[in-house]
């Protein structure tokens, strides 16, 4: 069972813990309790585990929204502070690490607190607990020809995993995980996977490089993926063109249909008041819309001209660059699912060792210093306050670990473990390539190539998200090493870690280690590796010698890691092909100064639950030399819950005599694009869309106090990153 449930040791409730989702939470009673199995058929909606404890009281340590449903279902109220007349009840509490749902036959009033929500019963006794785990699995394997037509068959079953058609499927935890595709003589369908008839067909040319932009269509459509000359949708009776501007349309469609279901499905089963409804400028009728077949209200939505809906659309989070090559046809489902804006590139610019924005920065230090971005970061790296590093500063590399530098200070040491001049910048075997721009937060590559910038996604990657149901422990267990004596002061992260609570962490700390011994470390059963020394040619420097992952036999058991060393891409690239999920790792030499601060920032951010792809966008934010780095594997990949669900950071400026906020909230894990949250600032009621941001002008020191001391989460305050655990901007 995924779920375990058990009394609370030095309190009254229980402790539920998620073995898939790697959570462990606390729900209190009023009296001593002993929990016991239930059917799970008790509760209105779906549960993985079910019991019943005699109380008199629920209580949870997070502030949270309570929904009443009565026996057959239907939604009574919502909010988290109201009273309730003695009835039988279907209760949902939102958010909570998994899905809690309560049944009981009472009267009942709802609390909240700054940090808790409360249910008491106006009389004790039996209530039953109900708990989904928000991870999703596919139902099964399609195998498929790689040739278009063939592959067309399978993406039109991609849509199989929703769990309605109707606008709700907006809702993360009512679009389940597409069924994965793999590469086989002949066409075969598992029987669970079972299409669903939406009256949606997209027409593309049998090509890839039309097929692979609309596969996130076809599985928020569940559209049939038809050949035809004109890439095109239609349903019974309407017609919307993909060209010109093939890849931008189709990106304009999934924005503005997925914008539009939010908006309609207020008037469902979760009639909220919802900020984007209250705020749109489109004079529709969403009630009708609501009821409309799929691929009915699909027409309607797209008669509205995308630049009158343009200026409401939040900022999308994720474009995947998908390589229009057979091979990379196992990623699909794994895109999809994401509901990412994807790109097929047929050409791909190549990074030129002649300077401008390319290998002249993510070169070693024998290169001649060359304009390497757009911000004009110079060979030698930067200093933390964006200016060019000088002779005397220590980078991460031109030396032996422990031992004194014998390279060209001029040239500066590096974060490698031997700058010598016959070693360049990175391996001849690796090529660099530089995708087009995107328009969104992330970005991810999948194909040949190490993309400068973007996250390098790799299939055994993504397999391993699905295997994560295979944790067997319930705390988060964080390895920092450190390999140099000149980087301790990064060795201080493990502060940052366990820095929760409702969360465990094991964590430890180690110093120069032996080629023996990091080969343990590295097979050990490790949640997050935040390594701290020397990478070259060679491998990752020890004490005794060095240890290179890409030429050793290892069986990898560290899940996520930052490797946080001159041009670790290799060595990081072999730890996800021998059992990582992902990491983030650098593609040049990085300077020793900022490349502790950016350590730090991960560490506190990983901490926090954001993960990889996100954690690593926010570092950007605010060193230059974020840009160094790039996250290889799983983007998605976190170590643990953010208190919230989401990823959130919060933007803060101040005026006169006021402060403008904003809090930016980001899909992360199970929370994905669609989920909603309500801002805990200006005592709003009102509920956003993840991933929009909640605006508020004009709001108080105190507003923000009280809004910051809820939840540890990064802050930038007028421009430059801090902490809300640290009120001293305040």
């Amino acid at each position: 069972m995924s779920i375990d449930i058990d009394p609370l040791r030095e309190a009254d409730g229980i402790t539920v813990t998620d073995h898939i989702e790697n959570t462990q939470f606390e729900v209190y009673t009023d009296r001593p309790v002993d929990p016991r199995r239930r059917p799970e058929s008790d509760h209105y909606f779906p549960v993985d585990a079910s019991v019943a404890v005699e109380t008199g009281a629920i209580e949870i340590p997070r502030v949270a929204v309570v929904q009443a449903r009565d026996a057959d279902g239907v939604l009574l109220t919502r909010g988290d502070c109201y009273e309730m007349p003695r009835d039988t009840y279907h209760v949902g509490i939102d958010p909570a690490p998994t899905k809690l749902y309560l049944t009981f036959d009472a009267g009942f009033s709802v609390s909240t607190t700054d940090r808790t929500t409360r249910i008491d019963l106006d009389t004790p006794g039996t209530v039953g607990l109900g708990f989904r785990s928000l991870h999703q699995t596919p139902a099964g394997t399609i195998t498929t020809p790689t040739d278009p037509e063939s592959l067309m068959d399978a993406v039109s079953l991609l849509g199989s995993a929703l769990q309605t058609t109707s606008p709700e499927r907006s809702f993360p935890t009512l679009r389940g995980h597409p069924p994965l595709i793999e590469p086989a003589e002949e066409f075969r369908v598992p029987e669970r996977v079972e299409p669903v008839e939406s009256g949606v067909r997209i027409v593309v040319p049998p090509e890839y490089r039309f097929l692979y932009p609309v596969v996130s269509l076809a599985y928020y459509f569940a559209a049939d993926v038809v050949p035809g000359d004109a890439p095109r949708i239609e349903g019974d009776g309407w017609t919307y063109p993909l060209e010109p501007a093939f890849e931008e349309r189709t990106a304009r469609v999934l924005r503005q249909s997925f914008h539009m279901d939010c908006l309609a499905r207020t008037e469902g089963f979760y009639p909220v008041d919802l900020h984007e409804r209250e705020t749109t400028g489109l004079d529709l009728d969403w009630k009708r819309l609501y009821n409309l077949p799929l691929a009915e209200r699909l027409g309607e939505y797209l008669e509205v001209p995308f630049e009158d809906i343009k200026p409401e659309l939040p900022q999308w989070t994720l474009t995947t660059d998908v390589r229009p090559d057979p091979e990379n046809v196992e990623m699909l489902p794994f895109v999809a699912g994401e509901l990412s804006i994807v790109r097929s590139p047929e050409t791909v610019t190549p990074v030129d060792d002649d300077g401008g924005v390319g290998v002249g920065f993510f070169g070693g230090a024998d290169r001649s210093p060359s304009a390497a971005t757009r911000r004009e970061v110079p060979v030698g790296g930067v200093a933390p306050d964006g200016g060019a590093l000088g002779d005397a500063e220590f980078v991460r590399g031109g030396a032996s670990a422990g031992a004194e530098s014998t390279a060209d200070t001029s040239a500066g040491t590096t974060r490698g473990a031997d700058a010598s001049a016959e070693r360049g910048g990175v391996s001849a075997q690796t090529e660099f390539v530089r995708p087009e721009p995107v328009d969104t937060v992330e970005h991810a590559w999948v194909g040949d190539g190490v993309p400068l910038d973007a996250n390098k996604a790799t299939l055994d990657a993504y397999h391993r998200r699905l295997e994560a149901g295979q944790v067997e422990q319930s705390r988060i267990s964080v390895l920092v090493v450190c390999n140099d004596e000149q980087m301790r002061e990064e060795g201080n992260v493990a502060d940052l870690y366990g820095l929760r609570d409702m969360v465990q962490f094991d964590i430890e700390v180690r110093h120069d280690l032996t080629r023996t011994e990091m080969r343990e470390t590295l097979e050990s059963d490790v949640d997050f590796l935040h390594y701290i020394g020397h990478v070259d040619d060679r491998g990752m420097q020890c004490a005794d010698s060095y240890l290179d992952l890409t030429d050793e036999d290892l069986e990898i058991g560290v899940s996520a890691f930052l490797l946080n060393a001159c041009q670790s891409y290799q060595q990081g690239e072999a730890l996800v092909h021998r059992g990582s999920r992902g990491g983030i790792v650098t593609l040049s030499d990085v300077a020793n100064s900022p490349a502790t601060t950016l350590g730090r920032i991960i560490a506190r951010l990983m901490n926090s639950g954001f993960n990889l792809r996100t954690a690593l966008h926010v570092a950007k934010r605010e060193l230059i030399t974020g840009h160094q780095y790039i996250v290889v594997g799983d983007g998605g990949t976190t170590i643990c819950q953010s208190r919230s669900g989401i990823a959130v950071v919060i933007d803060i400026k101040s005026n006169d005599e006021s402060l403008d906020f904003k809090m930016c909230a980001f899909p992360n894990g199970p929370y994905g694009v669609g989920s909603l949250y309500v801002p805990n600032i200006t005592n709003t009621t009102k509920n956003y869309v993840v991933p929009s941001n909640a605006v508020f002008n004009s709001v108080s020191d105190n507003q923000v106090r009280e809004s910051l001391e809820l939840e540890t989460v990064p802050v930038f305050y007028n421009g430059e990153l801090d902490w809300s655990d640290n009120l001293n901007f305040l």
